[in-house]
């Protein structure tokens, strides 16, 4: 069997979505195959996710990322050339090896995590297959995606306590007409915020949501409804948040400052229960603090939805196991982790566990459309890019539609089993 031969890794600083520095990887195989990947950052960031690297120079305001670069130009990279391309774990922990620390935070893992992916892509190239196909001979799910078009939290400069108003269009048949489905509702939200709060309010935030001048979760849902009851599609969509519960937390009170209002775990818990006794909501990422452990395992028992950890797990095999059972589906980012092979290990432990998986962008995006083929490889069923007027967003959506014409009549849509998606 032909050896595929890391011959050459080389980064650079490139630009995301908020107009800030990131990485930029490349690896040749063979003096000839390149595989290239860039590695997004978030905003709402988790205390546990491993550790990025920025400049904290004057230059870009301190977000440059020349450091990192530095470390895969004469560490990293040199460490790996040589190496076949196709041995992802023993890279990876090669990689790991080299950085030392648990959380990433010596060499970076935003330049850990873009050798990586940027590994997994030659890989693929170097065998002739697509990366879906080349995560997972059996990739044939697409996902349901969880459209973000109204944006509070730390993704707009709006009062919005929640971080993302979203639809599932679980009940579209293929993924493409869950596009025209979005398509449909975002088009009558847009004429909705204009008419109640003027043509300012359809501008949008980082994840490319309307950032409206709503301050209130029940007001934002009747304009979000209204805007579905217009599309038509009223029986075909179901509801989800990410409340990024962690960034409306007092440690030092213990509770959770909404709207104004104090709540306690319980009270918060009453909170999100009448919501969804009134509007059909499905879905629910990070309803508590990233450590409330008690919250998350109430709601995952009482609720009957979807209950999703992000800052909660942050993609970490350690975190699932040690919360079992306190939510029922992960949030997956690889660069929450630091490398491929650990994101995929805790979507292997994740579905042991009976979890749905939902593949996540960040708010600080790029071009790169890699997690469309992340998403498709491990069947997850569920992916949360973003809305479709962002090109970072939109370049996603692009290649699933692409994939589904690959796959043809091979590809299931999720719909309603995007929780269990096989």
């Amino acid at each position: 069997m032909k050896k595929f031969k890391i011959t050459e890794v080389f980064a650079r600083e490139i630009l995301d979505c908020r107009w800030n520095p990131t990485v930029q990887v490349d690896v040749l195989v063979n003096n000839e195959i390149l595989g290239r990947a860039d590695v997004p950052a978030g905003r709402s960031t988790g205390a546990h996710e491993a550790k990025e690297i920025r400049d904290k120079e004057k230059r870009y305001d301190g977000m440059g990322v020349r450091k990192a670069v530095k470390n895969i130009n004469e560490i990293l990279g040199p460490a790996i050339v040589g190496m076949d391309v196709t041995d992802q774990r023993k890279i990876d922990e090669k990689l790991r090896d080299l950085d030392g620390t648990k959380d990433k935070k010596k060499l970076g893992a935003n330049a850990i995590v873009g050798v990586s992916v940027a590994v997994a892509r030659a890989a693929s190239s170097s065998v002739g297959l697509p990366l879906y196909r080349y995560v997972n001979m059996n990739a044939h799910v697409l996902p349901v995606p969880l459209l973000n078009l109204l944006n509070g939290g730390k993704l707009t400069s709006n009062d919005l306590d929640f971080q993302e108003f979203c639809i599932f269009p679980f009940g579209a048949e293929t993924f493409s007409q869950s596009m025209m489905i979005g398509n449909a509702v975002n088009n009558e939200l847009r004429k909705i915020v204009i008419k109640k709060y003027g043509k300012i309010a359809a501008n949008v935030g980082d994840e490319g949501g309307f950032a409206t001048p709503i301050k209130k979760v029940r007001e934002a849902m009747e304009c979000l409804v209204e805007a579905v009851d217009r599309s038509g599609y009223a029986k075909k969509i179901g509801y989800g948040f990410d409340c990024a519960a962690t960034h409306f937390y007092n440690v030092k009170t213990k509770k959770y400052t909404l709207e104004g209002v104090d709540y306690t775990t319980d009270e918060l818990f009453d909170y999100y229960k009448k919501l969804c006794k009134d509007y059909p909501i499905i879905s629910i990422e990070d309803p508590f603090a990233e450590d409330d452990i008690k919250g998350f395992t109430r709601a995952t028992k009482e609720l009957g939805i979807q209950i999703i950890g992000d800052d909660f797990y942050c993609t970490n095999p350690d975190r699932i196991r040690q919360r079992k059972g306190a939510a029922n589906a992960l949030l997956w980012k690889f660069n929450q982790i630091g490398t491929l092979s650990e994101a995929l290990d805790a979507a292997e432990l994740a579905y042991r566990q009976g979890f749905g998986i939902m593949v996540s962008e960040r708010s600080g995006e790029t071009e790169d459309p890699i997690i469309a083929d992340f998403v498709v490889g491990i069947n997850a069923g569920q992916i949360k890019t973003g809305a479709g007027v962002r090109s970072e967003r939109t370049a996603k959506y692009n290649r699933l539609l692409l994939i589904e014409e690959e796959l043809g009549s091979q590809a299931r849509y999720a719909g309603a089993d995007f929780r269990c998606a096989l």
